[in-house]
């Protein structure tokens, strides 16, 4: 765990975060930290294409279906929990559900890096599970907020291209669309530009992560109490799901815990843009803050070692 939390990407979140809540006058022009969304998105698939070109299509059936199943109950446990217990109306329970049931391609690129930081193998189409775990969520979230009296009909066809079509999903599709088709000889080109700085890149990404996080730390207080024990034991009791899920369908030590991360995880970047087309009406504040301000640190911090532990436990 020490080990772990002095990696330089954890440390890197904390020097945000601390500079943040001491309001240091560090800053990442807005341009640059767009610049570095782009490339992390873009990487992770072509990593995820370039590992899929010599994997086995057979062998991803079974965790493909495992992956879109989480993305459908996750959002099914979640939804009745902040109903009854949180007291939340239906537009803000679906939508904090969609974004629990989504993933965090962030915390993914984190967990790849702490699993090669500790020399764990894991299965080659992680990225393919990344992607497919993101859309079916947003889509349950989504039924589950009209399914009565909504306000107003949604535009599909609007909605379609903010899931489909948006920074996120597309970068990360079209990454492994190329990965695939160049495989690990095609990249060999373009390795020391964009796959050996992944992990220096992702350090600054994490940076401004800790710096957005802290400014966003006072929002705590109108979240309440409640949205923070969710924030923390919604992850932990997806995470069991996704470790078991993995553990049934075949996967790896490492490929379960990828797996557990990502069903751990919450989205910040597909889901809440998806959230702003078909959900207007649900309040950002529960879901950003939820998402970004309270699981996303405790994974980072927590979440992920506890996972891996969780995955080797059961295998």
């Amino acid at each position: 765990m020490i080990k772990y939390l002095l990696d330089p990407v954890i440390l890197f979140f904390l020097i945000g975060l601390i500079a943040g809540i001491v309001r240091s006058e560090l800053r990442i022009p807005e341009a640059i930290y767009e610049i570095l969304s782009i490339y992390l998105l873009l990487v992770i698939g072509l990593k995820g294409g370039v590992q899929l070109a010599s994997a086995n299509i057979s062998s991803i059936l079974l965790p493909v279906f495992g992956s879109i199943m989480l993305g459908v109950i996750i959002p099914l446990i979640a939804y009745p929990i902040l109903r009854r217990f949180g007291k939340f109306r239906r537009p803000d329970a679906a939508a904090i559900a969609a974004h629990y049931g989504s993933v965090s391609a962030v915390t993914y690129a984190i967990v790849l890096t702490y699993l090669e930081n500790a020399g764990v193998t894991y299965e080659a189409y992680t990225t393919v599970l990344l992607v497919l775990l993101e859309i079916p969520a947003i889509a349950v979230g989504i039924l589950i907020a009209r399914l009565r009296a909504s306000k107003g009909p949604i535009v599909y066809s609007k909605l379609m291209h903010e899931v489909f079509l948006g920074k996120s999903i597309y970068l990360l599709l079209a990454g492994l669309v190329v990965g695939f088709f160049l495989g690990p000889s095609g990249t060999e080109s373009v390795r020391m530009v964009l796959i050996d700085p992944f992990k220096g890149i992702l350090a600054f990404f994490i940076l401004e992560m800790g710096l957005v996080v802290s400014r966003r730390l006072n929002e705590l207080r109108k979240v309440g109490v409640f949205l923070i024990f969710f924030g923390i034991g919604m992850p932990v009791l997806s995470a069991m799901l996704g470790t078991v899920v993995g553990w049934c369908v075949g996967l790896s030590v490492g490929g379960t815990t990828v797996l557990a991360v990502l069903a751990g995880s919450a989205s910040y970047i597909a889901a809440p843009a998806a959230m702003r087309v078909a959900l207007p009406e649900a309040n950002p504040t529960f879901y950003l803050t939820a998402a970004l301000v309270i699981t996303f640190p405790f994974n980072l911090l927590i979440g992920i070692p506890l996972y891996h532990w969780m995955a080797t436990i059961i295998h």
